[in-house]
């Protein structure tokens, strides 16, 4: 439930969505502060949200800066927060972007078109050692010392379709492979290029400093490496006790910050994965302030 008159915050807004459906609501007075990174994301949603005028605040910066972001709108607290991790759907369609192994286009993958490193600069100028470590870390690809030397061995790599074709002939055909060969490497140079877990672990700890009391905190994850950081940061918080497991008696004094909603992770069901088969991969946790 909505409070009425209540102060919200979209930490990833995309085009709008999850904004669109608080400000919806029949709780009348609700406003959002929404963050990107994007401007050009910040530019659809405010044309989406226009009716709603001073309703919805829109603020470019990342998200794990949230505190101080809405602070410089005057804003110290907030009744809810969403955080959906996921790319959207024109992330992947826009050329400008390069995040996409779909089609030909030059290898940026910044959320952020000011940012100082493009996945460029990764491919072309990380040792091997170093390019091997994201991808094993970041795409979780068991091959990831074989693709990094076959990027060395191939450089200059200056487009996305260049990537993934090298990526391909490198992995080789795979009889149970349900998605392209490449979506783990790209996955992993994504997330270098937007230090992406870094930023996930000061948002989550921003975001409970941010919230009120009952506060609900909404955190939707798209692969195992977000979802894990998700799931520990929650389950340490709302702990009576973080003492290591042998100590016999608890000496930390810790105080739960949350109550973990939903003790069992939420996916996408089958109606949804059919009308947004990009959703399949989703999971929600819920907590909520104490």
């Amino acid at each position: 439930m909505l409070q009425t008159g209540g102060t919200y915050l979209d930490a990833t807004v995309g085009d709008g969505g999850h904004t669109l459906g608080i400000l919806q609501n029949p709780a009348s007075g609700t406003r959002v502060l929404g963050i990107d990174r994007d401007p050009r994301s910040l530019t659809r949603a405010l044309r989406r949200l226009d009716r709603f005028g001073d309703r919805f605040i829109a603020v470019r910066g990342n998200y794990a800066d949230m505190v101080s972001l809405a602070s410089e709108q005057g804003i110290d607290s907030v009744d809810g927060i969403v955080m959906d991790l996921g790319l959207s759907s024109w992330h992947l369609e826009g050329p400008e972007y390069g995040f996409s192994f779909m089609r030909d286009e030059p290898l940026d993958m910044r959320y952020d078109p000011d940012g100082p490193l493009t996945a460029s600069d990764i491919v072309n100028t990380y040792s091997e050692a170093e390019l091997g470590r994201i991808i094993f870390d970041y795409g979780e690809e068991r091959r990831a010392k074989a693709l990094a030397r076959a990027i060395v061995q191939n450089r200059p790599i200056h487009t996305t379709g260049g990537l993934a074709s090298l990526v391909a002939r490198t992995l080789g055909p795979g009889r149970r492979r349900r998605v392209h060969p490449a979506t783990r490497t790209f996955q992993a140079i994504r997330i270098a290029v937007n230090d992406e877990l870094a930023s996930l672990e000061r948002g989550l700890a921003a975001a409970v400093s941010l919230l009120n009391r009952t506060g609900r905190l909404v955190v939707i994850s798209y692969h195992s490496l977000e979802d894990r950081i998700v799931k520990v940061f929650l389950t340490r918080e709302a702990a009576q006790c973080i003492c290591p497991p042998r100590t016999p008696i608890c000496i930390c004094r810790h105080q739960p910050t949350v109550g973990i909603v939903n003790r069992r992770v939420i996916k996408t069901t089958v109606q949804e994965v059919h009308s947004n088969p990009r959703s399949r991969s989703a999971r929600m946790r819920v907590a909520a302030r104490l």
